[in-house]
């Protein structure tokens, strides 16, 4: 579950797949746009992978799977 944090890491890197000013949205180049859809798809991403992390301690009482 903890790979899914790879993804906003992995797309806003790979710069030359958004570094391009078409298709634009409400004005905005491509550029920004995609940079700035990030920032709640990341903060989505952090929760549930968050949530995922939680139920696993209070099911094993075990986080990373480490004993105690």
């Amino acid at each position: 579950m903890r790979l899914l944090l790879l993804l906003p890491f992995i797309a806003l890197l790979w710069i030359p797949f958004y570094n391009r000013e078409l298709p634009a949205l409400f004005g905005f180049p491509f550029f920004y746009w995609y940079q700035l859809l990030w920032v709640p798809v990341t903060a989505l991403i952090i929760w549930i992978v968050y949530r995922a992390n939680e139920r696993k301690y209070a099911v094993t009482g075990d986080l990373d799977g480490e004993a105690p």
